[in-house]
């Protein structure tokens, strides 16, 4: 009986000091039996897309669906951003449903970057989303025809 008791008390002890160790515990078998579990797929993410205008007072942020490493939008995508910097900071955005947004007091200002530029005259296309650049402006539409335009002059969206 004595024995029994040591060697019971052994094998805690080296239990306890592998769990220490950072040495996970005994697998137990699951209820499928002795399944080795598999690793689920890493999901693959988009990558954004930008684009300035010529004169660098309107730029924009194409996320795809599902989002892209560190920013996904709120209701997953595609989202479209656009911030034009004056005379007044604002920011339009389509997302998936519903109508354009319009934010005038953008906390992240960050407009606009190096991205490539859309000359007017030319039209971005990507997901749902489509864009003309204009020397009057920039006009964005999802293709269920809600929509926004910037100008210096002018800001809509519906």
């Amino acid at each position: 009986m004595r024995f029994f008791a040591v060697c019971t008390l052994a094998l805690l002890s080296m239990t306890s000091l592998a769990m220490a160790d950072g040495a996970p515990p005994p697998r137990m078998p699951t209820a499928e039996g002795d399944k080795i579990a598999t690793v689920p797929e890493t999901k693959s993410f988009g990558h954004q897309e930008e684009f300035v205008l010529p004169s660098g007072n309107i730029g924009c942020v194409y996320t795809p669906e599902g989002g892209t490493e560190v920013y996904r939008p709120a209701d997953g995508g595609p989202e479209l951003s656009c911030d034009r910097v004056a005379p007044r900071y604002v920011r339009a955005t389509l997302s998936r449903d519903g109508a354009a947004i319009l934010v005038r007091d953008v906390g992240d200002q960050g407009c606009c970057s190096a991205g490539s530029v859309l000359d007017y005259g030319e039209t971005w296309t990507a997901g749902p989303f489509s864009c003309l650049s204009t020397r009057t402006g920039l006009s964005c539409e999802r293709n269920d025809g809600h929509s926004f335009f910037l100008s210096r002059r002018r800001i809509d969206a519906n």
